[in-house]
């Protein structure tokens, strides 16, 4: 349990520095560099997908030399440097290169510290330890996005203070994790067998619900496009950061319970009543132009977060093989970030030559097939 907590407190910190900079991207991208919706979905498509291909081999070799902490703690440094680089941006490029060297550090962080977790829990609670782990990383976004609000009408359009500020509490998330206890992953011995890595070898379910993730994130683009979709349909900026507000009140609120629950009832439920939330609520985002259907519309994606996140990777740990579980986990998060790429990229598209309902109308349709789908796949 104290490995879980600090490594809470950790994303808790980062994600304070990352939401006082992320609600205030697209516009800053739009309005202040002159980038356009398209650019948009190729920074996050491009910065996302790059950095999700270090995930299953951050895995595989925190598998292979049987040591999570180290990669852990280089790739929330990463995410220090990616604040540093935004403050010093002139151009959409340099926010590219703010973005993949963020993206960067969550690749490599990711498997081997959801593996770490894993690895802490004791038997039979994992969904409860990586939905606590997800509930004080959501309640850092949300403190964040509470900074940002703030910050925003302090500073006005000064987003490089809003930037500089956002590297204090990133900095404190890497000093925590020195506090980090290195356990052996289970399932490992003392012998130093060779590591092999084989698609065929995984389990036949572990393999259809992989394949089924990256087919669903084809529809899933880049919050981004939720935010810029509130801003032009007329809400001033501090209330589109208070909308990201609630949906991560809700998410940090759902993730905890939604992990308790399915280590008692299955993940299945959980699982498909999620996909099923996040096909209706973008199908909302496609038809409403109402500020006071934004405050629900940006609630129930809260739910569809965090009844998915911290249960998807719960599912992976245990169907996954013990000695190859932070390679499962790695290559669950790589799947999902090479979707993003091309499902930003079409969401672009379709902003720009079908209107800013089509990337929604998509990205609904494909989480309501997809919630039918987890049904008969698990």
């Amino acid at each position: 349990m104290f490995n879980i907590i600090i490594l809470g407190i950790t994303s808790l910190l980062t994600d304070i520095s990352s939401e006082m900079v992320y609600p205030l991207l697209p516009v800053y991208l739009v309005s202040v560099l002159g980038a356009s919706p398209a650019i948009l979905g190729f920074i996050e498509g491009i910065a996302e997908s790059l950095a999700s291909l270090l995930k299953v081999f951050s895995g595989y070799f925190s598998d292979k030399i049987k040591l999570r902490k180290p990669f852990t703690i280089f790739g929330y440094a990463g995410s220090v440097f990616g604040k540093l680089l935004l403050y010093l941006s002139t151009s959409w490029g340099y926010v590219l290169f703010a973005r993949i060297v963020d993206r960067f550090g969550k690749g490599v962080r990711t498997a081997p510290r959801d593996a770490l977790i894993a690895d802490s829990a004791k038997e039979g609670k994992k969904g409860a330890a990586f939905g606590l782990h997800r509930a004080m990383d959501t309640l850092g976004a949300a403190i964040g996005v509470v900074a940002a609000y703030l910050l925003i009408i302090k500073f006005k359009d000064n987003f490089k203070s809003i930037f500089l500020l956002s590297l204090v509490p990133a900095v404190l998330g890497v000093l925590f994790l020195f506090f980090v206890r290195e356990k052996k992953a289970q399932g490992q011995g003392t012998q130093r067998e060779k590591l092999r890595f084989e698609w065929k070898a995984l389990d036949k379910k572990l393999k259809l619900f992989l394949i089924f993730t990256f087919i669903f994130t084809l529809g899933n683009s880049s919050n981004q496009f939720l935010l810029l979709r509130a801003k032009t349909s007329g809400n001033p900026l501090p209330l589109v950061i208070l909308f990201y507000l609630v949906y991560n009140i809700i998410y940090s609120l759902a993730s905890y319970p939604a992990g308790w629950f399915s280590d008692r009832i299955g993940r299945k439920k959980i699982l498909v009543l999620g996909y099923f939330f996040y096909g209706l609520v973008y199908l909302g985002f496609g038809r409403n132009n109402s500020t006071a259907m934004f405050w629900a519309l940006f609630a129930v994606y809260g739910l569809y977060m965090g009844f998915t996140e911290g249960v998807e990777k719960a599912l992976v740990a245990d169907i996954a093989p013990a000695n190859l579980r932070a390679t499962a986990i790695g290559l669950h998060a790589t799947l999902v970030g090479i979707g993003l790429l091309p499902a930003s990229l079409l969401a672009g598209l379709l902003w720009k030559y079908l209107g800013p309902s089509a990337p929604f109308y998509f990205g609904g349709f494909m989480g309501i097939v997809s919630s039918i789908g987890l049904w008969f796949i698990l």
